[in-house]
């Protein structure tokens, strides 16, 4: 495949146009929409270059991710601009993000040269072993295959076109699709070009990278149910993650489907914490909750509280806050209407009471800050009051006591974050109620707020269902990488037949190597 002749198998037959997210209305010139021939075609072609880029050393890899970076940096303004409309984010918002997107490309460039994600493992054989031999076995971890890559709406850079799961994949040494999200198709467009950019310096095949851009559910349906495609990287909500996972298991040969899907990160307002600053805490907390319209997959949807002196002073202090917020520019037409639905939804439920709104915006996007508070027993009884409600939205479950609150977690279901707001004396009921969250979360947090994810080795940006379709992963942090590699062992090759690195001599290669049980590091 070539640039060419995906774009010549366009049409701007059912063309659709940028969406500007502040008034709903298209701007700009109409895209031309990519059709299920170009699907086949971009498969086609990360096929026919898998087995060509995954054998690339790891300098050619590295200094290519570093590449895309210094693209997308070279795209300037024009690029901040594009999402600045489209997105409705602030300035300041996607210049941090475009940041973050170039800072994740380098730490995958970083680990690719360190070689610990190859997993290399050296058994030596014994043939003087008794009662029986033992053979020379060597393992190391090879990509997969060409990922398929949906772009996520609430961030237009990091995690979309040359977002975390396209880095960690290129890292891998896997070919990536990217099904561009509807909402942001110019910002898409430009950091697609800009990843061509590096694939053509660093002499790679065209198929190392393609990007398919289109209004509708057919494309992503396609690109899943393509027999080339190896894994999928998703974020987005669980009624599309959960559509793109049963279209993967049907498949003669089914794959995995890593999805990011719904959370809603319970937040652990501590008795004693409350008590010496409730008022800064219900503070802080609605500058969370309200930070890009709440549109984070880590908002802090849910607090649970035990009630007392200090949960006073909190509601207080938050519904003051709340009330005084703003309104904020939702992404999409689609997604505001979502969130009506929901806090309307809550609004109207016999067993939940409004605590405060903010105020009202004009114009079809502008989402108005909402909190509920309800009981820990119509919390447990009503499963729909713990579903995400993607916005700026909140429910307080007021507990009578310990015990409550435990039920509340162990009914709980899978969620991105959990954070303790704690004072010392909160030690021993945190000590206790922490195997519960270790069960329940993939990131568990300490004074703070979930609203920041780390692009480091330590972080997980992962848990248990519905917040992703597999709690064994992450898609943020250095062990992104491993969704998209599996072990292969060889047994008794001869040396000219192994990879180099599992060979005697590869002394000068530098990635670490457990031989015979012990880690060597050259």
């Amino acid at each position: 495949m070539t640039d060419q002749a995906l774009s010549m198998s366009r049409t701007n037959e059912g063309g659709f146009r940028s969406i500007a997210a502040e008034t709903g209305e298209p701007v700009g010139e109409a895209f031309a929409v990519h059709g299920l021939a170009d699907v086949d075609i971009a498969c086609a072609a990360a096929a026919a270059a898998f087995d060509t880029y995954r054998s690339t050393d790891r300098e050619t890899r590295a200094l290519f991710l570093e590449r895309i970076g210094e693209e997308i940096m070279a795209i300037g303004d024009d690029l901040i601009v594009a999402a600045m409309r489209e997105s409705g984010l602030p300035r300041a918002r996607l210049e941090g993000e475009r940041g973050r997107t170039v800072g994740q490309l380098k730490l995958f460039a970083g680990v690719v040269r360190a070689g610990g994600w190859l997993g290399l493992r050296i058994d030596p054989a014994l043939p003087d072993r008794s009662p029986l031999p033992r053979p020379d076995l060597r393992l190391r971890m090879v990509p997969l295959g060409p990922v398929a890559v949906f772009g996520a709406s609430n961030f237009p850079l990091a995690f979309s076109t040359a977002g975390g799961d396209t880095a960690s994949a290129l890292a891998a040494g896997c070919p990536v699709v990217v099904k561009g999200h509807p909402a942001h198709p110019q910002t898409g467009a430009l950091v697609a070009e800009a990843i061509h950019r590096a694939v053509a310096a660093s002499a790679l095949p065209e198929g190392v990278f393609s990007h398919l851009v289109g209004p509708g559910n057919d494309l992503g349906s396609a690109l899943v149910q393509d027999p080339r495609i190896a894994a999928v990287g998703f974020t987005g909500s669980r009624g599309g993650g959960l559509a793109l996972l049963k279209l993967a298991q049907a498949r003669p040969v089914p794959i995995p489907v890593y999805a990011e899907m719904s959370s809603i990160n319970p937040v652990l307002l501590m008795p004693a914490a409350l008590k010496a600053r409730g008022t800064v805490l219900g503070t802080a907390f609605v500058g969370s909750l309200t930070m890009g319209a709440g549109q984070f997959c880590t908002n802090p949807g849910l607090l649970l509280a035990i009630e007392g002196e200090g949960l006073d002073a909190f509601v207080a202090a938050a519904t003051g806050a709340v009330a005084e917020a703003d309104s904020g520019t939702m992404l999409t037409t689609g997604i505001h209407a979502a969130y009506e639905k929901g806090t309307k939804a809550l609004a109207d439920h016999q067993h939940v009471e409004t605590l405060a709104a903010g105020k009202e915006g004009n114009g079809l996007t502008r989402g108005q800050a909402i909190i509920f508070s309800t009981t820990a027993q119509a919390f447990i009884a009503d499963k729909a009051l713990g579903h995400e409600v993607f916005g700026a939205s909140a429910i307080l479950v007021r507990c009578k006591d310990e015990a409550e609150l435990r039920d509340i977690l162990e009914a709980a279901e899978g969620q991105l974050t959990a954070t303790l707001h704690m004072d010392a004396e909160d030690e021993g009921m945190a000590a206790k109620l922490l195997p519960v969250l270790e069960r329940k979360v993939g990131r568990i947090l300490a004074n703070g707020w979930p609203t920041g994810v780390e692009v480091t080795h330590a972080m997980v940006h992962g848990g248990p269902y519905p917040a992703t379709s597999d709690a064994r992963t992450t898609s943020v942090g250095s062990l992104a990488i491993d969704r998209f590699l599996r072990p292969v062992s060889y047994q008794n090759l001869a040396q000219g037949l192994l990879p180099p690195e599992l060979r005697d001599d590869a002394s000068n290669d530098g990635a670490p190597r457990l031989i015979d049980g012990k880690l060597t590091v050259n």
